[in-house]
């Protein structure tokens, strides 16, 4: 708590020189607004522990805020995980095309708007990377005023999944592939649930972690989803802090896992798909569950994965609950790093569900 206060001090004694459209440089009068203004937006696994520091791990977690003047600044905490690790992470303002950034260290002030129009403005802040790659907080926003935005968007969507559902391996604008940290392609905002859900009007949680699987995950991970799926921080399987699923409620979950599992046992398998759905129907009574394929995943996989599906869907169905569904889609999606979907096919990928949603739904 001292420590983001002393940190919010710090930047309010800021001075900003800002160039005014004519050329002659102004001063902006600018303030510092915490992170606990009731007037700024939190969406996803948030601890608010500490409400002037809230922290997260996920990916895809956003803030949005809305904010008046030219410019403005944002502060984050890193984590710094392993002494190394610097999240990505996207802003957003006024659904203009976004903006990659990185961290540089354990705080980081972020210019992320400069010569806009002095009017109201948007911005939107999305954790690109995952939560092996540490966590991230948000200490608040340096500008001229910021204002009550709308209500969020009444639709909700959760996308439980891989490394697929992260983003992992989909950017390569920063470095390519080969090159760098794995985690410098991460792009969670882009990635196919948040690009669905935007163009749903829906907010979006994404519920992943790379390598993971149902019953079987890669990489010597010692986790599976059913371990922590509860979790603020989910790849942490021990230690991390329950989530509290009051907390957001979605009207469509949909489950992207078998990639990391492979070809298994059918009755293995299919049987704790089903335990899993318990698990998730538990969780969220009234929401309609979408079982899919993996889209990066070869002919054999997705054979495999057609006919569990099929099988899973038809036991959940003939037992009562009819919120259960299936979705294949169409093609295969490998062209980013590691086989997983660049970005391009996160949006081909988007628009196939974001269809099949809006038919299911209504909406």
């Amino acid at each position: 708590m001292k420590y983001c206060l002393l940190l919010m001090l710090a930047v309010t004694a800021m001075p900003f020189i800002q160039p005014s459209r004519a050329g002659i440089r102004k001063q902006e009068d600018l303030s510092f607004f915490s992170a606990d203004n009731p007037n700024i937006q939190y969406t996803g696994r948030i601890n608010f522990s500490n409400p002037k520091c809230p922290r997260f791990w996920q990916p895809g977690v956003y803030i949005t805020v809305g904010f008046s003047g030219t410019t403005c600044s944002i502060t984050l905490n890193d984590e710094v995980q392993y002494g190394k690790n610097h999240n990505y992470i996207e802003v957003a303002i006024d659904n203009n095309e976004p903006v990659r950034m990185q961290t540089t260290g354990r705080v980081n002030n972020i210019k992320v708007a400069d010569g806009l129009d002095d009017g109201r403005h948007t911005i939107v802040i999305c954790k690109n990377t995952e939560a092996s790659i540490g966590y991230l907080e948000f200490v608040g926003i340096t500008c001229r005023s910021i204002y009550r935005l709308p209500e969020k968007p009444v639709r909700k969507i959760e996308f439980i999944g891989n490394s697929i559902t992260c983003g992992a391996g989909s950017d390569q604008s920063v470095k390519p592939c080969g090159q760098g940290e794995w985690y410098d392609q991460h792009n969670a905002y882009m990635s196919y649930g948040p690009v669905a859900a935007r163009q749903l009007n829906a907010q979006w949680q994404l519920t992943a972690v790379s390598g993971i699987g149902l019953i079987h995950s890669c990489c010597n991970m010692d986790i599976v989803m059913p371990d922590v799926f509860d979790k603020v921080n989910m790849r942490n399987g021990k230690d991390s802090l329950t989530w509290d699923f009051t907390k957001y409620i979605p009207d469509v979950v949909t489950i992207t896992l078998g990639q990391n599992d492979g070809v298994q046992d059918s009755v293995t398998f299919c049987s704790a798909y089903v335990k899993f759905i318990s698990t998730v129907r538990s969780k969220y009574p009234k929401a309609h569950i979408i079982c899919l394929t993996s889209p990066m995943a070869d002919g054999t996989l997705v054979a495999a994965m057609k006919n569990y599906l099929t099988g899973i869907v038809a036991y959940m169905n003939n037992a009562g609950d009819k919120k259960v569904h299936k979705f294949f889609y169409a093609q295969r999606y490998s062209h980013g790093c590691g086989g997983h979907p660049d970005l391009d096919e996160h949006t081909l990928i988007a628009e196939e569900l974001t269809l099949y949603i809006r038919g299911m739904m209504k909406w």
